[in-house]
C-alpha cells in the first residue's frame, strides 16, 4: 500500500499492484502503443514513459525490447487459446459444429488483435526465442484441433493435414484484416477447408488398410 498526496491536501491510500497485474498493465499499455503508434515506437524507456512508472520495473520485466515482443506474443496466444478452449467446450458435438466455431474463433481472435499482431511478429523475425515458442503453440492449437474433430473422422488426422489447415487459417485471416476478402467468406472457406480435412482422413483410412 502506498499513500499519494492529493492537491486538496487530502491523503489517498493507493494499493500496491502485484508483479502479475503489473505485467497486465504493461502489456495492456504496449498493445495501446503499438496500435497507435506502430510496433517501431515501443521500446522499454517509452513504455515506462506511458505507463507512469520508472524505467527499472519495465525492465525487470522484460529485460529487452525482444523480451518485450515475446510476452505480447504470448500474451495474444494465451488469449486466443482461451477464446477457442471455449468456444469448443460449448459447440453442438458435431463435425459441423466444431468446424464452425474453429474457424469463427480463429479468424475472430486475429480480427481483434487487428495489425498490432504481424507487426509483433515482423519485429521478431530473426529471434529464435519466437520460433520455439510459435512452434509450442501450434503444437498445443493444433492437438486441440485433432481432438476435437477426430471423433468425425473414419481415421486419424495426419501432421501434414493440420498443418495445411493452420497455413490457410493464417492466409484467410490475413486477407480477411486487409480486407481482401470478407470476414464471412474468411470463415466460410475455412469452415469447408477443415470439413473437407476431416473427410479425406477417412478416405486415407481406407487407401492405407486397403
Amino acid at each position: 500500500m502506498s499513500t499519494v498526496k492529493m492537491d486538496n491536501g487530502a491523503i489517498s491510500h493507493r494499493r500496491r499492484l502485484t508483479r502479475q497485474e503489473r505485467l497486465q498493465q504493461l502489456l495492456d499499455v504496449a498493445w495501446r502503443l503499438t496500435r497507435e503508434e506502430g510496433t517501431d515506437a515501443l521500446t522499454l524507456p517509452r513504455l515506462a514513459e506511458q505507463a507512469k512508472i520508472t524505467k527499472p520495473v519495465v525492465y525487470d520485466h522484460f529485460g529487452t525490447r525482444a523480451g518485450l515482443l515475446l510476452a505480447l506474443y504470448r500474451d495474444f496466444d494465451a488469449r486466443q487459446t482461451a477464446i477457442i478452449d471455449g468456444a469448443i467446450e460449448a459447440s453442438e458435438p458435431t463435425l459441423a459444429g466444431r468446424a464452425s466455431v474453429i474457424a469463427s474463433s480463429y479468424v475472430d481472435c486475429v480480427l481483434a488483435q487487428g495489425r498490432e499482431m504481424p507487426g509483433v511478429i515482423s519485429a521478431l523475425t530473426s529471434s529464435p526465442e519466437l520460433e520455439q515458442v510459435k512452434r509450442e503453440y501450434e503444437a498445443v492449437f493444433l492437438e486441440k484441433c485433432r481432438a476435437a474433430l477426430e471423433p468425425f473422422a473414419e481415421g486419424s488426422i495426419t501432421p501434414a493435414a493440420l498443418r495445411a489447415m493452420l497455413g490457410a487459417a493464417a492466409a484467410l485471416s490475413n486477407a480477411a484484416l486487409a480486407e481482401e476478402v470478407t470476414i464471412d467468406e474468411a470463415k466460410a472457406e475455412l469452415y469447408e477447408i477443415i470439413v473437407a480435412m476431416v473427410g479425406r482422413s477417412g478416405r486415407n483410412h481406407s487407401r492405407a488398410n486397403a
